[in-house]
């Protein structure tokens, strides 16, 4: 899946967890976290087995299931403790948890949503990668550069599926007054400022 299918498909996601367990719309915060999650597979993996050849494919280490399970679940209940603590010395509710959960959320679905195609084309070993390193991944059999993948984008029904997955997570970020947009707008101001300044 392309970098904005998996973004639209978490952020649905992150909603309807949101509605579910808060009863509200995403947070400036949580919005920003799970789109940096969505991503992160990607970050960490291809680069170490593209460029640097530390991994054994773009899809293995952080797009592995049995590898981000545990961290994830690690990561939380680090984060409740001292969220915990928190309430205890300012009796103020901690927020560290729930920013943890955002962020595992864009990274499981990004996982799962690269596992999508494969299984509906019953692809099954295919899917290795999401129980590395317990399982033997395929040759890879995708161009190993990001240029290489870009080059290679052509309108299929999976590309249409996703640009129709990104109108929906659009509509719905609208009905939600685009949670996160500020956070973009203040940090974006910042870096073009300092390229500015830096300039000669």
């Amino acid at each position: 899946m392309w970098p904005w299918g998996h973004l639209a498909a978490a952020y649905l996601v992150y909603v309807a967890y949101s509605r579910i367990r808060y009863r509200h719309r995403p947070t400036e915060a949580t919005a920003i976290l799970v789109a940096l999650g969505s991503q992160l597979p990607d970050l960490i993996d291809k680069p170490l087995a593209w460029t640097l050849a530390v991994l054994p494919a773009g899809r293995s280490l952080a797009h592995s299931l049995l590898v981000l399970g545990p961290l994830l679940a690690a990561a939380y209940l680090f984060a409740r403790r001292r969220d915990r603590a928190l309430d205890r010395e300012t009796r103020r509710e901690g927020a560290r948890a729930p920013l943890v959960v955002a962020v595992g959320i864009g990274a499981v679905v990004h996982s799962l949503t690269d596992a999508l195609y494969p299984a509906i084309e019953g692809e099954f070993a295919a899917l290795a990668f999401l129980a590395w390193p317990a399982a033997d991944l395929p040759p890879p059999t995708d161009t190993q550069s990001f240029i290489g993948q870009f080059a290679q984008m052509a309108l299929t029904p999976e590309f249409a599926f996703e640009l129709l997955l990104v109108a929906l997570a659009l509509a719905v970020w609208a009905r939600q007054d685009y949670p996160g947009l500020d956070t973009v707008r203040v940090v974006s101001a910042r870096l073009v400022r300092g390229v500015t300044d830096a300039g000669p």
